[in-house]
Parts: structure tokens; C-alpha cells; sequence
């Protein structure tokens, strides 16, 4: 084997994704490779004797004088390997290199994001929507291989884009901030083990090549989208300054309905409700922050993330009540809700990284803190008319909702590698994080006199404190074509939440091991498989705890429990990934055994009044089978696809003797990118959901496709793109629901068909 990295000549950065190829003494190419994202490779070649060539767009190439490689030697460490720019003698020239969509290794997918023309001009949570083994329902909820208990992370740390919300923040976030997208399905040790079904971390966009350079990109859409957003960064010698801005204004149509049957005493209520709603928000996000290279081998970041939305939000329901048949109207209602929302976000981030002079010898250590707030007034009207249209006016309604939450969270984050032997490894890492959050909620109602009085339940402080300590260490070693490493990770998890007017305390604490492993055996450098092992946990957070109530629907409700527990997670994986001329083939069987689910259960009352809240199911057993595949078809034509299957049975007995099930189901996405030719480059995307069983019913399929082409524009330095996103407003969230007394059945499209034209303008990137 050899190894060695390649970097910049003059900054001595590392240059990711740079050819290697290994010729013998006939000048014959033998074997070949790339760079990973820290500019090292390893290439296993047999003994004798060598040279490489090294090649980089944008770079001359470099030929080494022959060496050999013996048995005594092995693995030979290569000298670094510095690259000179080709560019350096030429003015307003661009030579622009194309990352890959998506990089495999066995423990982790890296998607570079901005290579996708459909994210062009729009948000994270669409940037995750469009990959592998990721579905993003139409109310922003991220789920991976099929379960919504994921740990989303922003630069490998907790975001308050992730926080009151869950990830629906992720649809504040313009997309062209991001780099990258990187997938972990069965995480180590090292990771937090939160998040049953692995992690998602979300890595933003931040240069540190020597110069100024950065990118503009502006976009305008229909409905209303609007936006602007700058990344730029300047590196002079030691000092690394970076800003990223982005301004959005978005409107957001919804539309769907919902019929229902519930059944009380000898009575048949019938409900038909239809719901239009419209979204304005505007956006603002700013990060900005610097590096300070003590030298190479020792830099420290400081940054700053400043985020606010503002919103309107508009909904109009109509119910329309019947008694025993859909022909016996009784009577219809009208309800109105008007809201004001108010959302400023701040991160304070601080990162130090020493690099020793043993390669993979390495101390980071990240201090975080997090301020979040939320502001959210309300109106809700509500007129209720005799089928005639004639008003019932002890039936009408007006209220208010003030709801005001807080947030604040501090986070220090310990990781050490070092490296033992010439093949091994030791991990090992602290971390504790301190979380406060308050919820000041309050619903009143108007009445006959014109006095507001707040409804009983609805008017109360709720406190969620969680301290969370964190001890792990992961020892690795590989021998010849194997690798192999167990780690140990231990979390003391301190929570109590509290409503301040009742003086209801509910402290919960507990201390849980979490193993993992991995075994990898790599049959040559184009050929490998892993088997893996993990533990996780889905902890019940602040929204799950929370016993409030959403009130902007009256018939409908969601709500927390605090008497909600942890739900655990076996998970065992064995992938296989293979490489060839054109293309990969990424496989994965996995099997995940979860004890106490936490899913949420709809009961309905003898007037059709639902409420929704999550419950601890006795557990769930799934199995899946994942494939992934990039293809160069031809030199203008590249395909990826993405499919997953899975079996799950879902075990609710404990709440109800009929809430079990057993579901088939599968999704799929395919991708087609296509080359033109004179910087015209168009792509496809078909995206199915399969219909799915869940404990009360049924999930139906969903399909929709998306359309993209670019035109690079201005001598090369700007890329014009036009996408249409759900061309055909079919991804439509359809439900049935059936539970004792109660018949459900939904169809809402949250997200209407989007059409989007952005300009991206390079500067000497």
C-alpha cells in the first residue's frame, strides 16, 4: 500500500478529489485512486516498482520518480505532494471542476448539494427532500429510511434552525448556503445517540482558499420567492474572514380536506372540512466568523449565526356538519385564524483544532451557545350559519393566543484521536450540553359582555431543563484487508419539566450505555462491505412533553404528553459498495429492533373533536433493503437512483388491542442529468413514496417530479437556472384513519408546484 496527500503549493490547503494514478516500469496505469476531503489517499498495489502521476483541474500534474515498494516498507508513506495552479499567470479566466452529486463510503453518504440544479433558489429542507433514503413530508418533517426519529445537525453541532419546530426551521435556510449534505445511517460512538434512525448533518458553505472569492446568487419564483444571498470570503496569511447573508420573502399555499366519521351513542356525526391557508415570511440569515491559522497545524474559529423570520400566517376552514348521512346537513361553520410570528435565532460558535505532527493525531475542542425566541399572536373567528346560510349567533367565537417561547442552550464538545500502531486508533471525547426552554401560552375567549377570560387548561408557564453529559471512546485497528473498531458511549440525561401555575414537577433521569461496532473488509480498492452495529435513542423533547394544545384548527388538536419515555433502538446494517468504470453500486440490508415507539395517536370524541397526541407503544421490528447507484450512461448522460424497501410491525396493543400493524412499502428516486454542450445542462428528477400501513391506518403513495436546466452565463463566471418543483401538484399528503368510534380520511397539498429562476455569479471561485 501507499499513501501520501496532496495540497496547494502557496496556501497549503488540502485539495480534495485529485486524480492518483499508479504506472509500472512499462508505463502501464496499474491501479488508481482520488483524494478524500483532507487531500490523503491510499492505493493498494502489490510489491515492485512504481511511479504515480497526480492530476487536478486547475493545477499542473505532477509525475514522481519511481520507487519501490516491499514488504519491509509497507505501507510506504509518500512525501506531501505540492501542486502549482495552472491559472496563476491568467486574468478573467474560470476553470471550473464539477464535484460529484453524491460520494459513497460504507459509513457515510456525502451529497455536494449545490452540483443539484432543482435546489437551485430554494431552502434546506428541499435540499434534503431531493436525496437518497430522505423523505420530507409537505409539513416540513424530515424522515430517514422511514422513521422521523433523525438527529439533524448543523456543522456537526444542534442548530436552533432544529429546535421548537423540529426541522420545519430548516425551511428558513436558503439553500445556497450549504455545501454539503452528509448521511450517516448507523453512526459510532463518537456521535450523540440521539436519533433512532442515524444522522443528517448539514455543512455550510465556507471557503478558505488564499484571496478574496465568494459567490452572488439572486432568485425570483412563483408563488412569490424572492430572494438574495451572498457567500465571501477573504484569506490573508493567517486570518480567514467569511460572511454568508441571505434575504428571502415567500408565499406558501395550502389547501386539502378532511372528512370524518364519529361515532356517538346512536348517533352519526359527519364532518367535510375544507382548509386554505397562505404563508407570508420574510427571512433574514447572516453568519460571519473568522480563522485564525496559528499555523497549519493549529487554527481557531470564532462565528456568529443571526437568523429571523417574520410571518403572517392566514387559514380559512369551513366545516360542514352532518347527522347519520352526508344529505342531512345540520349546520356549517367558518373559521379564520390570523397570525403574527416573530423568530430571531443567534449562535455563538467557538472551535479550536490541533493537528500534532503524527497524521491523524488531532484535539478539537467546540464551545456553543444558543439564544432562541418566539413570539406567536393569534385571532381565530369562528361564525356558524343553519344550512340556509342563516347565522346562529350563540354560536360564534372570537379568541386570542399569545404564545411566547425561549430558548437558551451552552455546549462544550471534547473529540481526541490518536493514532496506535501503524493501523490503529483511539477515540475518545467528552461532551455536555445545558438546555432551558419556557413556553408562556395563553387562549382566551371573548364573551357575551365582550370580556376576555382565558379557557381552562389554556393559561400556564411550561419549563422543559435538560443537562445532558456525554463520555465516549472508540478503539480501531485494520490488518491487511480488514478494519475493525467497538466503541462505548455513555450519556447521563437530567430532565424535569414544569408548569409554573399548577405546580406540576415531572424531574426524569437516567444513564444509558450505548455500544457500537464496525467491521469493514475491502476485497480490493473497488470492492468492500461492513457490518455495523449501533444502540440509539429517540429522547421525548420539548414538543413531545408539552401538553398544550395548537388551537388554529377547533376540531382538531395536537398536543404533547409529559408522561412520555425514551424509545431505544437496536441497529445492525451490513453494506456493500462497489465501484466500476462508470459508475456505483451502493447496497445496504439493515434491521432495527425499537422498544417503547413513540408515535402519535389520534382519538376522537363522541362530536367529532380530535385530538393528536404521542403515545409509548409497546415497540417496533423493521427490516430494509437500500440500493444506490450512479451510472455515466454516456459521456452527456449520468443517472442516479435511489430505492428502498422495508418491512415494519408496529406493536400497539398496550394502548389499544387493535393498534397493530404490518406494513410493505418502498421508495424510490431517480435522477437524470443531462449535458448539452455549451454550458446547457438540463436534469429529471421522479420521486415515489410508497402507500404505507401505520398503527391507526393507512399512509397513501405519494408522486411528484421536478424539472431543472442551467445555462452558464457571463464568460463562465454565472450559472442561469430555471427548476419547476412538483410539476404536476401531486405530492399530496393522503391519510385514512380508523380508531374506536372514528373514521378518518385526508388529503392536504401543503406545498404548491413551484417555478424558480436564479442567477449565480462567481467571483474567482
Amino acid at each position: 500500500m501507499i499513501q501520501g496527500i496532496i495540497v496547494d503549493k502557496e496556501s497549503k490547503s488540502a485539495l480534495p478529489f485529485a486524480t492518483v494514478a499508479v504506472y509500472n516500469e512499462a508505463n502501464e496505469v496499474i491501479e488508481g485512486g482520488i483524494t478524500n476531503e483532507t487531500g490523503a489517499f491510499e492505493i493498494l498495489i502489490a510489491f515492485g516498482t512504481y511511479s504515480i502521476l497526480v492530476e487536478f483541474m486547475g493545477y499542473e500534474s505532477y509525475r514522481s520518480d519511481f520507487f519501490t515498494l516491499t514488504r519491509n516498507n509497507s505501507p510506504l508513506e509518500l512525501r506531501t505532494i505540492e501542486l502549482s495552479s495552472s491559472l496563476s499567470q491568467l486574468d478573467e479566466v474560470t476553470v471550473q471542476g464539477e464535484k460529484p452529486l453524491m460520494e459513497l463510503s460504507l459509513d457515510k453518504r456525502v451529497f455536494n448539494v449545490g452540483e443539484d440544479l432543482a435546489n437551485a433558489g430554494r431552502t434546506t429542507s428541499d435540499i434534503l427532500m431531493n436525496l437518497p433514503s430522505v423523505t420530507v413530508d409537505s409539513q416540513g418533517n424530515v424522515r430517514l429510511r422511514g422513521s422521523d426519529n433523525v438527529r439533524i445537525l448543523v456543522d456537526g453541532k444542534p442548530s436552533g434552525l432544529v429546535s421548537f419546530k423540529g426541522s420545519q426551521g430548516l425551511q428558513q435556510l436558503p439553500a445556497s448556503m450549504v455545501e454539503r449534505v452528509e448521511i450517516i445511517t448507523n453512526p459510532s460512538a463518537r456521535y450523540e445517540a440521539e436519533g433512532m434512525a442515524g444522522v443528517i448533518n448539514i455543512i455550510l458553505k465556507k471557503e478558505n482558499n488564499q484571496g478574496f472569492n465568494g459567490s452572488i446568487e439572486g432568485i425570483v419564483g412563483s408563488p412569490t420567492n424572492l430572494g438574495l444571498s451572498a457567500n465571501l470570503n477573504y484569506r490573508h496569511k493567517k486570518i480567514n474572514w467569511f460572511i454568508n447573508y441571505g434575504i428571502a420573502e415567500r408565499k406558501i399555499i395550502r389547501e386539502g380536506d378532511l372528512y370524518q366519521e364519529a361515532f356517538g351513542g346512536d348517533s352519526l356525526f359527519i364532518t367535510k372540512q375544507t382548509v386554505n391557508g397562505r404563508l407570508y415570511t420574510l427571512d433574514n440569515n447572516v453568519r460571519a466568523g473568522l480563522d485564525y491559522y496559528f499555523n497549519e497545524k493549529s487554527v481557531m474559529t470564532g462565528s456568529y449565526l443571526l437568523r429571523r423570520s417574520d410571518a403572517t400566517r392566514i387559514t380559512d376552514i369551513r366545516y360542514n356538519d352532518f347527522l347519520f348521512t352526508p344529505d342531512n346537513q345540520q349546520s356549517y361553520s367558518l373559521r379564520r385564524q390570523e397570525e403574527l410570528e416573530k423568530e430571531p435565532n443567534a449562535e455563538f460558535l467557538i472551535t479550536y483544532k490541533r493537528s500534532f505532527e503524527e497524521k491523524g493525531h488531532e484535539l478539537t475542542t467546540v464551545l456553543t451557545y444558543l439564544d432562541y425566541w418566539e413570539n406567536s399572536d393569534q385571532v381565530f373567528t369562528e361564525n356558524t350559519f343553519s344550512p340556509e346560510g342563516i347565522p346562529i349567533p350563540s354560536r360564534s367565537l372570537l379568541q386570542t393566543s399569545i404564545n411566547d417561547e425561549f430558548e437558551k442552550q451552552y455546549l462544550i464538545q471534547v473529540d481526541y484521536t490518536k493514532p496506535i500502531g501503524s493501523e490503529g486508533k483511539l477515540e475518545t471525547g467528552l461532551r455536555s450540553s445545558f438546555r432551558n426552554m419556557e413556553n408562556d401560552f395563553i387562549v382566551e375567549e371573548q364573551d357575551e359582555q365582550g370580556n376576555f377570560n382565558p379557557l381552562p387548561g389554556l393559561d400556564n408557564i411550561f419549563l422543559y431543563q435538560e443537562n445532558i453529559h456525554a463520555l465516549y471512546g472508540i478503539l480501531g485497528n485494520k490488518t491487511n484487508k480488514l478494519s475493525y473498531q467497538g466503541g462505548l458511549r455513555a450519556e447521563y440525561t437530567d430532565v424535569k419539566t414544569t408548569l409554573v401555575r399548577t405546580n406540576e414537577v415531572n424531574p426524569r433521569d437516567y444513564l444509558n450505555l450505548f455500544p457500537s461496532a464496525h467491521l469493514t473488509y475491502n476485497f480490493n480498492e473497488e470492492n468492500g462491505l461492513q457490518l455495523s452495529y449501533s444502540r440509539r435513542v429517540r429522547r421525548p423533547f420539548y414538543n413531545d412533553l408539552s401538553p398544550f394544545m395548537t388551537f388554529s384548527d377547533a376540531r382538531n388538536f395536537f398536543s404533547g404528553n409529559p408522561d412520555l419515555d425514551p424509545e431505544f433502538t437496536d441497529a445492525i446494517e451490513l453494506g456493500h459498495i462497489k465501484y466500476f468504470e462508470k459508475g456505483t453500486l451502493f447496497s445496504t440490508l439493515f434491521y432495527r429492533n425499537t422498544t417503547d415507539k413513540i408515535e402519535r395517536i389520534r382519538t376522537v370524541d363522541n362530536e367529532g373533536n380530535a385530538t393528536i397526541r404521542p403515545e409509548n407503544l409497546l415497540g417496533e421490528q423493521s427490516f430494509g433493503l437500500e440500493f444506490a447507484t450512479d451510472y455515466q450512461i454516456f459521456p452527456w448522460w449520468k443517472i442516479d437512483f435511489n430505492m428502498n424497501f422495508f418491512y415494519a410491525s408496529v406493536d400497539g396493543s398496550n394502548i389499544q388491542g387493535n393498534f397493530t400493524a404490518t406494513t410493505y412499502s418502498w421508495n424510490a428516486r431517480q435522477n437524470s442529468r443531462f449535458n448539452f454542450g455549451n454550458g446547457i445542462t438540463g436534469q429529471v428528477r421522479h420521486n415515489y413514496e410508497g402507500r404505507q400501513r401505520i398503527a391507526q391506518g393507512i399512509r397513501k403513495g405519494i408522486f411528484f417530479m421536478d424539472l431543472s436546466g442551467s445555462k452558464e452565463v457571463l464568460k463562465g463566471r454565472g450559472t442561469l437556472v430555471l427548476n419547476v418543483t412538483d410539476v404536476f401538484n401531486s405530492r399530496r399528503d393522503r391519510y385514512i384513519l380508523e380508531g374506536e368510534g372514528f373514521l378518518t380520511i385526508g388529503n392536504f397539498l401543503n406545498v404548491r408546484r413551484q417555478i424558480n429562476l436564479s442567477l449565480n455569479y462567481r467571483i474567482k471561485q
